[in-house]
């Protein structure tokens, strides 16, 4: 191995990537808007759910049922009407996701301690949100309900009950950017070290560079690492700038040990980096390269890993294939660190198994590469 021709290959790496204006921004800026983009955009929580109300009873008691749901933070009331008929024009015009319909003597039944029912109306089309929506409403009537006979019985109930206390330990207030945010971080460096890779290899194809230094005395090992430091150096640099954004941006903070996470992080830029350099081996143009990676590369990893969709709610057969898709064990990694504090004793099947496939995919890539360079 020669030093002294690796070190002139980095020298050129470097300096083709100091002087692409266009590239730069890419690298650096580029994941930085998109973490917050993602970042803000990436929650599933509900917050003020547009309501019809309609009130048919108009008494004390309604109007401060009706509060129960404004002052929870998940409702807003943005449309009132009397005509139970017309709901139905508010749900199918978009205009609001949930109807409350309070009966008329709901005030009696609840004042003479007999059971009065409301109802709910819901915007069924989403179904992961009419099922949350479902649930908040659930427990502002249940809330409600233990009020009223507090009020009714002052706190003397006829009968035993049992009272749950509930901690959520490491995301205490249940918010879902917490969880979503560190799946964003992994999704952009897959993305910016992979077609950062494919298409500067691809791109000294198209102007022939890279036919030129192969007639060099430079051989196919040192050309791979000439290309693979370089790119190398600017995944662990989008890690640390992520990072940065996520702990000062989003004040989500680090529970483990950062060097622990950049180490892993490593392991992950093996396989990220060596399908970059697969996808520049069957690639002949840039454009070429960019839409394999997206579309046979990167979104089934995305789909398929646990970023969006929970592995556990899956068919069977894509349970199984999530198994060889690297993306799958860096999330468990990186969200383990960042929320709950864990370390390698408990996280060593993953790292072991994204060593284990970082390596192999780097090395079958590097091959072929290598063939294609003889």
């Amino acid at each position: 191995m020669s030093i002294q021709r690796i070190t002139a290959l980095l020298r050129k790496e470097f300096g083709q990537l100091s002087k692409d204006r266009r590239l730069l921004p890419i690298v650096f800026l580029a994941p930085v808007i998109q973490l917050t983009l993602l970042g803000f955009a990436a929650s599933l929580d509900l917050k003020n759910v547009s309501m019809v109300l309609c009130d048919l009873d108009k008494t004390a008691t309604s109007r401060s049922f009706i509060q129960s749901f404004t002052n929870s933070g998940y409702f807003s009331v943005e449309y009132a009407t009397d005509d139970y008929g017309s709901i139905q024009g508010y749900l199918d015009d978009n205009k609001a996701s949930m109807a409350l319909v309070i009966p008329p003597k709901f005030g009696d039944k609840v004042l003479r301690r007999e059971p009065a029912t409301v109802q709910i109306l819901l915007d069924g089309s989403d179904g992961s949100t009419a099922a949350m929506t479902m649930g908040y409403v659930n427990q502002i009537i249940v809330r409600s309900s233990t009020q009223i006979l507090t009020e009714v019985l002052g706190g003397n109930f006829p009968v035993g009950r049992v009272d749950a206390e509930t901690r959520a330990w490491y995301n205490p207030s249940l918010k879902s950017r917490n969880f979503m945010v560190p799946g964003v971080l992994v999704l952009i460096l897959l993305i910016t070290t992979t077609n950062l890779t494919a298409m500067a290899i691809v791109r000294e194809k198209e102007i022939g560079t890279l036919e030129q230094i192969m007639v060099t005395p430079i051989k196919p090992y040192e050309l791979i690492l000439g290309k693979l430091i370089p790119f190398t150096i600017v995944g662990f640099t989008n890690v640390g700038v992520v990072i940065s954004v996520m702990v000062f941006g989003f004040g989500i903070p680090i529970h483990g040990s950062v060097l622990l996470l950049f180490v892993l992080s490593g392991f992950f830029l093996l396989t990220s980096l060596g399908v970059g350099l697969f996808v520049s081996t069957i690639s002949r143009t840039q454009q070429q390269a960019m839409m394999t990676a997206i579309f046979f590369m990167m979104m089934p990893m995305m789909y398929i890993s646990g970023f969006v969709f929970p592995i556990e709610n899956m068919p069977k057969l894509l349970q199984y294939i999530s198994l060889g898709i690297p993306m799958r064990y860096y999330l468990v990694i990186i969200r383990s660190i960042i929320l709950k504090g864990v370390g390698l004793g408990t996280l060593w099947p993953e790292a072991l198994m994204l060593l284990s496939m970082g390596i192999c995919i780097l090395v079958a890539s590097v091959l072929r590469f290598k063939k294609k360079v003889d």
